[in-house]
């Protein structure tokens, strides 16, 4: 019974609570609130995780209902509330921290209450009339938080990689976009900063976008990490507890509910202890945040100046960039990016060092796994919508800047060098140098070649690979597509 108007009161095994009368959670979730005021992040934030373990909620109520462990009613009940969580109702109820002891039971249980609760009320119940409906003897049925958290987390991750994949690709068709709008742009390229062979603007965005599909397809390939979950497991994965269908049964139901391509582990007890798949998929995230780092980086350098930089690329002014210096203008979109990656590279570490710290039968440290992969996805996804919208859409090229660059390079004599010899395009490269002299005009002047033969070899398409020398060159064309001729 409520002790007054504004609560309720819940008892479990360590005693008594009031409970705010209008909260679908109850003691359990309460306590962590106590217990766990860390993070100041309620596990909310991540919508896809509670959605999951709505999803492993109603899963686990089809499968009761199914084999007969739970009556078809109050199963009926918890399937209805799940799907209520699912579409997006409650979420403001999953409030303990993200950050929590107990290897996941807090959040297990918050679900269990809420659901319950949920239950309770459309049944024309009071909440917390745990005797009609319990959040631990029915909506917990068969479940264990060690085979329900590590499944929910899998679960949502595989929901929230869909987003993550989307902005992945709509941000390599961007750069895809400016690779066919800088196809003719001719520059110097460049090696450890220093001056190199001349090729085009189209080209180095043509590189941006290759390597972001092949960080896409990696991140698709390694999904199927995500896939193995521990259903059934229930304490150490020795099945303690349920019905021997049980297993079947939920994974049945859960890949349905899901859409996922989801398998039970061969080993259950190895499962329920070992989070390797969390490691292994934190480092795939890592990768693809340290490439959009490195892209971010050479933005920044391509933008550089505007007077007295590189110069050759202009990014979308975003915001005034200085409180002292009138008119600086600052790369705010590649800089935030590039912390992004830094975060994530940070997180990564956190998830290598908890999968570590597991002991015997159960990894304790799930909670600060899923937070640190949740929270990796979310700001990448996030990060690369920015750097799509707010930058690289709207990048222009310093056509006569580049233009004159490449004219004025030495870095031309490369490409004679099978006609002349290293030593002689050696020196040659310092002679012009020093005079400021065309390289070609000395070639020629010094007997090595004829005119004809040297502006052969050192036409513009033919060094920036807009005519093909090797099949190993991609000529970008208008299309934005790389032909290998």
């Amino acid at each position: 019974m409520a002790s007054d108007a504004t609560t309720r009161t819940e008892t479990d095994s360590l005693g008594s609570m009031e409970i705010p009368a209008d909260a679908y959670w109850g003691i359990h979730t309460a306590r962590a609130l106590e217990n766990f005021p860390i993070s100041m992040r309620p596990i909310s934030v991540y919508r896809d995780l509670v959605v999951a373990l709505a999803m492993v909620k109603q899963a686990s109520a089809r499968a009761n209902k199914e084999i007969g462990a739970l009556d078809a009613s109050r199963a009926d009940l918890i399937d209805q509330a799940a799907q209520r969580v699912i579409d997006g109702e409650f979420h403001d109820q999953f409030v303990v921290g993200v950050i929590q002891g107990g290897a996941g039971t807090s959040t297990n249980m918050n679900a269990n209450e809420v659901i319950t609760n949920i239950a309770l009320e459309m049944a024309g119940r009071e909440k917390g009339d745990y005797a009609f409906l319990s959040p631990i003897d029915h909506t917990n049925r068969s479940q264990s938080t060690n085979d329900v958290y590590p499944t929910a987390i899998k679960v949502g991750l595989g929901l929230d990689l869909q987003s993550l994949l989307e902005e992945l690709d709509l941000l390599r068709q961007s750069f895809l976009k400016k690779a066919d709008e800088f196809h003719d742009v001719l520059k110097v390229g460049r090696t450890q900063l220093q001056d190199a062979v001349p090729m085009t603007l189209g080209q180095e965005f043509h590189g941006f976008a290759t390597t972001l599909g092949e960080d896409y397809h990696r991140l698709r390939e390694n999904a199927h990490l995500l896939y193995e979950i521990n259903m059934g497991a229930t304490a150490i994965g020795t099945g303690i507890t349920t019905h021997p269908d049980y297993s079947g049964a939920v994974l049945r139901h859960l890949r349905e509910i899901s859409e996922l391509d989801l398998e039970t582990a061969e080993d259950l007890v190895e499962s329920t202890s070992d989070t390797g798949a969390f490691m292994s998929f934190s480092s795939s995230l890592k990768r693809n945040a340290i490439k959009l780092s490195k892209i971010s980086n050479d933005l920044r350098l391509l933008s550089s100046g505007p007077q007295a930089g590189f110069g050759e690329i202009n990014l979308p002014p975003r915001q005034a960039g200085s409180s002292i210096m009138p008119g600086k203008v600052n790369p705010v979109i590649p800089e935030v990016v590039n912390q992004v990656a830094f975060a994530v590279a940070g997180a990564d570490l956190t998830v290598t060092m908890a999968v570590e710290g597991g002991q015997l039968q159960l990894n304790a440290f799930e909670p600060v796994i899923a937070h640190s992969i949740f929270q990796s996805i979310t700001w990448m996804r996030r990060g690369m919508r920015t750097l799509r919208v707010n930058c690289v859409d709207g990048i222009t090229a310093n056509r006569e800047r580049l233009g004159t660059m490449v004219g004025s390079s030495v870095g031309v004599i490369t490409a004679l060098t099978p006609f002349i010899g290293y030593t002689a395009a050696a020196a040659l490269a310092k002679t012009a140098l020093l005079t400021k002299r065309n390289v070609g005009d000395l070639v020629v002047e010094a007997g090595l070649m004829s005119r004809e033969e040297v502006d052969k070899q050192l036409s513009p398409a033919r060094l920036s690979g807009l005519q093909a020398v090797t099949r190993a060159i991609p000529v970008i064309t208008k299309t934005g597509s790389a032909d290998q001729k």
